[in-house]
């Protein structure tokens, strides 16, 4: 195709994407309060000390627009998540006349384990978010009273559940990648303590300031990363058992029959 036809093509592909997040968005209008209520709850499940001593679980907005822009966001969200099925098949199909048969293949299994790894990363944050505030409120002084706003809280909720969702899919795309030939188990290795101390590096940034939350997603993520590398070593064996010449370099000549051989096998008449 030309690059002009390309450029129709992803046109196209992203305004049917959008146009399914939109409808997917009114869905979030209709389920909005069963969806604030659940995430709500780990604010909610806190000791009603941790909370002020309050008996109720609410939150606070101190903007005119602070309750429409956080409901919009809930929308929003649950428009994503509803459509999800729907605006990745157009990613597919704008990607998969690039990609050989045997790649194909592997897209089919990783889309499906790439959604349970990003629920599960997204359910672990929502469990630990709950513990994280309350070690957060521990540091309160004597006779403070939280009032945390809806708009602060959901994008606490927001960040940690993406976060973790996007932390437990990024093992399976090494595993990808080295089924596609672009990773091979040996650099990988070769970057394993610098890969693992990156990790607990990068979980200290993106979650808050207390050690649990970062152990929480460090943890998993050294354990999936490591279930990565197992892959690809057992892969490139298995690889490297098919090909007679997997262990020469990329820039080294492979052998050739030698001049015996070919001498006595002599021209075909």
């Amino acid at each position: 195709m030309p690059l002009m036809d390309h450029l129709r093509e992803l046109r196209n592909r992203l305004v049917k994407a959008l146009l399914f997040v939109a409808l997917g968005t009114v869905a979030g209008y209709f389920l909005y309060d069963p969806v604030w209520d659940l995430l709500r709850g780990p604010y909610c499940s806190l000791p009603a000390d941790a909370r002020g001593g309050e008996p109720g679980c609410d939150l606070i907005f101190t903007g005119v627009f602070d309750a429409f822009f956080v409901a919009f966001r809930v929308w929003i969200i649950v428009g994503v998540l509803v459509s999800s099925p729907f605006w990745l098949y157009q990613l597919w199909a704008f990607v998969a006349p690039a990609l050989t048969g045997r790649e194909k293949r592997y897209t089919y299994a990783f889309v499906p384990t790439a959604a349970a790894l990003f629920v599960g990363g997204a359910a672990l944050a929502y469990y630990i978010t709950g513990l994280a505030m309350a070690v957060l409120f521990e540091f309160a002084p004597e006779g403070s009273l939280p009032m945390i706003t809806i708009d602060s809280y959901l994008g606490y909720m927001t960040l940690m559940m993406l976060v973790f969702g996007l932390g437990f899919v990024t093992p399976l795309l090494v595993a990808l990648l080295n089924l596609i030939g672009v990773i091979r188990h040996e650099t990988l290795a070769k970057s394993r303590r610098l890969i693992i101390f990156g990790i607990f590096v990068l979980a200290a940034v993106v979650t808050p300031a207390e050690p649990l939350s970062m152990l929480a997603l460090a943890v998993p993520l050294v354990v999936l990363y490591e279930g990565a590398e197992l892959f690809c070593f057992i892969n490139d064996r298995r690889r490297g058992r098919r090909d007679e010449f997997a262990d020469l370099s990329d820039d080294e000549i492979s052998p050739l029959d030698d001049e015996e051989s070919l001498t006595d096998s002599g021209p075909s008449r």
